[in-house]
């Protein structure tokens, strides 16, 4: 470790969603010079190798994955879990509390700060225990993590344990969000007093707000009024706004392939059908690396993509090892014969920013998930909201209520939607009176959020700032 080049260990959660903002986060420190240790798990090792391959100088801390019941044998990803995994990985990551803190006390020149996901709060004991700094990094907005934080640090209870529709309203926080209980983060609506469990992943979100500092993948003027209210809330202004972080190579699309697994439909087959398409023309419908739809969502979604006429590409996932195969993920068999030349399917993984950056996509039915969000605002493409779970409902409220880029269609992962009103809204996103005005909008968001991430524009100064923050606590522990 020297003063210039302080060495940080990364510490990604192994979701999708997940691991590659944070590597591509990591991508932006290596370039300002900073020495990068990655920890992961075996099987989580080749999702590093389109960056490891760019960076040989990238350390990696490979420690085996635990044992979990509730974890199949041979699954170290979410992506392989059905949704309600979340909870189970993360307790269960907490065991590599000790294997860390060994490799540090062996290590010659060890990592003068930690940063790691918002979902592995126990870092932070780590570091503390250490003597370091650990930073969070986020992967939800800034509206989404001001309220989880809220609900882990007041712990609202229910007052009819019945009734999934009681309001919960958050009076501290700009805007004041007020949700239906089924709308709050599962894993909160989960929590049991006194369960072992339980309790771990409450911790792990107070040692969140009691960590060093809070670097996110959002821009200022996409969430200010947040980022402000965090500062006051946190007492301090270490939070830093860095995003959107976006894939190495974006400007040539090369940083945007082989992001995350295989598919069904080669890149380049999928361009090529774009290119027979007018501009604007295309829905492109895709729920994120971790929903699967049940199959009567599907034939729904599926009898609303053949109803409305439009032009699609539908990206669906299949049932996970934890799902009923049978019950989830099911596309209707009439289905692709019937909308051939009309529309695509891609099952598994979709390269979704080439998609969205292409001129005929002029919609995008989303769940609403972070990087979908943040991905869609930089290609300038206005949603369809569809939110599920998790941050989601809070990232559409962002989307449809105060930027205006986006158009309810659907709440809820159990929700099925009415196929004719799916129909209706799917025409108007691509061919309605309001289109050219959501158009607008988002273009300009895309403009500030690009501009953010160039030298002198906001998101560029925070994370020279952070840099030199690194460099300054390295100097400190050296000293």
């Amino acid at each position: 470790m020297s003063e210039n080049c302080p060495h940080v260990l990364i510490f990604p959660y192994p979701a999708q969603g997940h691991m590659l903002p944070v590597l591509d986060f990591t991508h932006q420190l290596i370039l300002n010079n900073i020495s990068i240790t990655i920890l992961v798990t075996p099987k989580n090792l080749p999702i590093l190798n389109p960056l490891l391959t760019k960076h040989p100088s990238i350390n990696t801390l490979i420690l085996p994955f635990p044992s979990h019941p509730s974890i199949p044998t041979g699954v170290e990803n979410v992506k392989d879990l059905p949704a309600d995994g979340f909870r189970s990985m993360m307790y269960n990551l907490g065991k590599l509390r000790d294997p860390i803190i060994e490799w540090f006390n062996n290590h010659s020149s060890p990592p003068s700060a930690i940063i790691s996901d918002m979902f592995l709060g126990f870092t932070q004991e780590i570091a503390t225990k250490l003597g370091i700094r650990r930073y969070v990094f986020s992967t939800s907005g800034a509206l989404a993590l001001s309220v989880v934080y809220s609900l882990w640090r007041e712990m609202p209870g229910r007052k009819n344990t019945n009734d999934e529709n009681e309001i919960f309203e958050l009076t501290s926080i700009p805007n004041c969000p007020k949700y239906p209980w089924w709308q709050l983060s599962p894993i909160f609506r989960s929590y049991v007093k006194g369960d072992p469990n339980s309790e771990f992943i409450r911790e792990c979100y107070l040692a969140d707000i009691a960590s060093y500092g809070l670097v996110f993948n959002t821009f200022t003027e996409l969430e200010n009024v947040y980022l402000d209210y965090l500062m006051k809330d946190l007492g301090h202004n270490r939070v830093w706004s860095v995003g959107p972080v976006l894939p190495p190579d974006q400007d040539d699309n090369s940083g945007s392939l082989n992001r995350g697994g295989s598919s069904s439909v080669l890149a380049s087959e999928i361009l090529a059908w774009l290119d027979t398409c007018e501009d604007h023309s295309v829905v492109y419908v895709c729920f994120g690396s971790q929903a699967v739809l049940t199959n009567k969502q599907m034939e729904e979604l599926a009898i609303g993509l053949e109803k409305s006429g439009v032009k699609f590409i539908l990206s669906a996932k299949r049932a996970t090892k934890g799902h009923v195969s049978n019950d989830y993920g099911v596309i209707p068999s009439w289905f692709e014969e019937k909308i051939a030349g009309r529309g695509l399917v891609v099952r598994d993984w979709a390269p979704q920013v080439l998609i969205l950056n292409h001129r005929a996509v002029g919609a995008f039915l989303t769940h609403c998930g972070w990087n979908s969000t943040l991905e869609s605002l930089v290609a300038g493409v206005p949603m369809l909201t569809w939110p599920m779970g998790a941050d989601q409902f809070a990232n559409a409220n962002i989307l449809v209520d105060e930027h205006k880029v986006a158009t309810r269609a659907c709440e809820g992962a159990k929700t099925i939607p009415n196929s004719d009103k799916l129909a209706k809204l799917l025409v108007e996103a691509v061919q309605g009176n309001n289109v050219e005005e959501r158009r607008a909008r988002a273009s300009e968001l895309r403009k500030v959020a690009l501009d953010g991430i160039k030298e002198g524009g906001n998101s560029f100064k925070d994370l020279v700032t952070f840099v030199n923050h690194l460099r300054e606590e390295a100097t400190k522990i050296k000293r």
